[in-house]
């Protein structure tokens, strides 16, 4: 049986694409998501080989949610992976992101807006890894690696 073949990966990560059509300043750097991507890729066996992320407004995210999901409320992150690759090598995705839903909650969990807009693209590119948050254990789970990967990111600050 030949193994699976190495697929070649850019020293630069993956390509990355940032729009904001929410009318509400991003304070995120494309270098540190770049950077983050990167950690995720190294830690968690992955390669994100296209993501785009897209910071929309209320209306749009409940639009979004009612269309895909069947939920009428606004969220802080709707994902969508795209790619069938079963190997988590060449995933590409699009994170959906409520800028207005962030900012307020960095102000009801009383954290840096810049720390919460990182914490929300780490969440989402664990959901593109195969991460689910279903239930309390999940959730909880996936709250530890946010922890994690933006305690890798402070530490470069």
């Amino acid at each position: 049986m030949k193994p699976f073949p190495e697929i070649p990966h850019s020293s630069e990560g993956p390509a990355l694409t940032v729009s904001n059509t929410s009318g509400i300043s991003i304070p995120v750097e494309s270098e540190l998501l770049q950077t983050l991507a990167g950690f995720i890729e190294a830690e968690e066996n992955v390669r994100f080989q296209q993501i785009e992320l897209v910071y929309i407004d209320e209306n749009e995210m409940i639009q979004i949610n009612r269309e895909y999901l069947g939920k009428e409320y606004v969220t802080d992150i709707i994902t969508f992976r795209l790619d069938e690759n079963e190997h988590n090598m060449a995933i590409e995705g699009t994170l959906f992101c409520c800028a207005r839903r962030i900012t307020e909650q960095s102000t009801e969990f009383g954290t840096d807006i810049k720390s919460e807009f990182y914490r929300i693209f780490i969440h989402g590119l664990l959901h593109l890894a195969g991460y689910e948050d279903a239930h309390h254990d999940l959730k909880h789970q996936m709250t530890a690696r946010e922890d994690h990967y933006l305690e890798q990111l402070n530490s470069l600050l």
